[in-house]
């Protein structure tokens, strides 16, 4: 059994571009960096590639302020509290879909590649981690074959670490 997804429902597209407009203004991240650190004679240099996030607060405020605006949202700047957003949609809704759409979204208009997926239980990792299998060919489809990796961080495993840190593909 293959799913089809439809990537033309509009709630789920609105509720992506109120997430990628909170980022209008940034330029095309180029997020190479590199580090090193040494102790006696040992020394460790390391290649990266981040987000590099150039906004500041105050322009993501104003973003912020327009995405209300655009949602019939009342705006309240006193309830700004940094950089913690969340975007609320009704069960059944697609909430997985368009957080996953956004990465791809977010990597397509800014270039941002490390993403990180925090969840409350093993049955809910075990169900993104599914999703992630399932929405792959239809995401390849829409972005045009993006590089994209995805695991389950384990702190046993270095290399794992490494390679979300190094790597110039799209990061979960």
């Amino acid at each position: 059994m293959k799913f089809h997804f439809d990537s033309n429902q509009s709630y789920q597209l609105e509720a992506v571009k109120s997430i990628t407009d909170l980022f209008e203004g940034q330029p095309l991240n180029n997020g190479d960096f590199s580090f090193s650190s040494g102790y006696g004679s040992i020394n460790y240099h390391e290649e990266g590639f981040g987000n590099n996030l150039l906004l500041t607060e105050e322009q993501i405020r104003k973003n912020l302020e327009q995405v209300q605006l655009q949602n019939n949202i009342t705006t309240n700047t006193e309830q700004f509290h940094g950089m913690h957003f969340t975007v609320e949609m009704e069960t059944g809704t697609g909430k997985t879909y368009v957080y996953l759409r956004t990465i791809y979204e977010l990597n397509k208009l800014y270039n941002f590649k490390k993403f990180i997926i925090v969840v409350p239980s093993i049955a809910i990792r075990e169900g993104v981690l599914k999703n992630l299998e399932i929405t792959h060919q239809h995401f390849q489809t829409i972005y045009d074959n993006a590089s994209i990796n995805f695991n389950v961080y384990d702190a046993k495993n270095v290399s794992a670490l490494r390679s979300f840190a190094s790597s110039t593909a799209i990061q979960i």
